[in-house]
């Protein structure tokens, strides 16, 4: 509700007197537009415009589940918009239960609350992929603590049909299955993750000739080469400290990789080996490449990240407050940022 309040007051601030069709249209920007293209016009892109190569970076999940509310919601944009408020509400019923279910009581609301005013949280709600991917994935996390292997398998899989991230997903199921000693009878629910992602690359090499289209198509759309992380950490560093209108982003991205590395040694010391993984791998690629890139809305797709705060919260009630106090702004700036078309994550 927040973030539809933030976004109905900057676009009235920043559309004058138009209501309904500006507002629509605020929310197709950067992923949500090139989304949009693939579900009207698949991989090819429009054909009235030039050729986007980056277009096979994007897995068929959101686009095929915007073909199909599109059928009875004609507005492309709000289609969009159903798909993630929808998912959001099943992605944060399941945290809700993840974290109470990690204990100790009051954890879940707490982890809930603790996403929903991350700064980047406006992409839970605009038609991109988080919602989805968590929608999915965070059941499966569930499923898998309580050892239904089947669930969690099935539920994985739908997770690898939105973002290359479930493949990071379903190779910290199979740790977390070997962790609980599961049963060598459901290992098998452990591949079908690992389809989805083998299906969408031999569509791509059918239709390109390139078994790694999409990762050589975050290379020519957005650059993303990998390079040893120093030299990453330095292109970053280079563009938060000089000028223009992406500064403070390559400085919320610094920023981003610091929160990520601290997530990654309390897992560490925790020993919390298949939330590590996850986690890791995430990261590993996000600092890998050529420069920092998206990495606090890869944020919103860590619940080890949501159920710990939550934990430390329900302990010590303070550490929410300081938390609202210092995300709640930029939460609302972040929302501002998207809808007025500037880049924000």
């Amino acid at each position: 509700m927040g973030i539809v309040v933030a976004a109905t007051v900057g676009a009235s601030v920043l559309a004058g007197d138009k209501l309904l069709t500006p507002f629509m249209e605020r929310w197709q920007h950067w992923d949500a537009k090139l989304l949009v293209d693939i579900a009207k016009y698949g991989y090819d892109g429009d054909p009235a415009a030039d050729p986007d190569a980056g277009l096979p970076a994007f897995f068929p999940g959101v686009p095929l589940a915007l073909r199909l509310v599109h059928v009875i919601v004609p507005d492309w944009s709000l289609a969009g918009l159903i798909i993630s408020l929808v998912a959001g509400l099943v992605a944060m019923t399941a945290l809700a239960r993840l974290g109470e279910f990690e204990g100790p009581a009051g954890t879940g609301w707490r982890a809930v609350l603790a996403l929903l005013l991350c700064p980047t949280a406006v992409f839970l709600f605009a038609g991109y992929t988080e919602s989805l991917f968590l929608a999915f994935a965070v059941p499966a996390w569930l499923y898998a603590r309580r050892q239904n292997w089947m669930a969690a398998g099935l539920l994985a899989a739908g997770a690898s049909c939105v973002r290359i991230t479930g493949l990071f997903l379903a190779l910290a199921l199979i740790v977390e299955f070997v962790m609980r000693r599961g049963r060598a009878g459901k290992a098998a629910w452990l591949l079908v993750p690992f389809l989805p992602l083998i299906l969408y690359s031999a569509y791509q090499h059918r239709r390109t000739g390139d078994w790694l289209a999409w990762q050589h198509a975050q290379e020519a759309g957005w650059g993303r080469q990998m390079v040893w992380p120093w030299q990453s950490f330095w292109t970053t560093w280079q563009m938060a400290a000089g000028d223009g209108q992406f500064v403070w982003a390559f400085r919320m991205e610094i920023a981003g990789a610091l929160v990520g590395f601290a997530v990654v040694i309390w897992l560490l010391l925790a020993r919390r080996w298949s939330e590590l993984v996850y986690v890791g791998l995430q990261l590993g690629a996000l600092v890998f490449s050529a420069y920092y890139l998206s990495i606090p809305r890869a944020l919103l797709l860590w619940w080890p990240l949501w159920v710990m705060l939550g934990q430390v919260s329900a302990r010590r009630r303070p550490v929410l407050v300081l938390y609202a106090l210092v995300a709640g702004p930029l939460m609302v700036l972040n929302t501002m940022t998207f809808i007025s078309g500037a880049w924000a994550g």
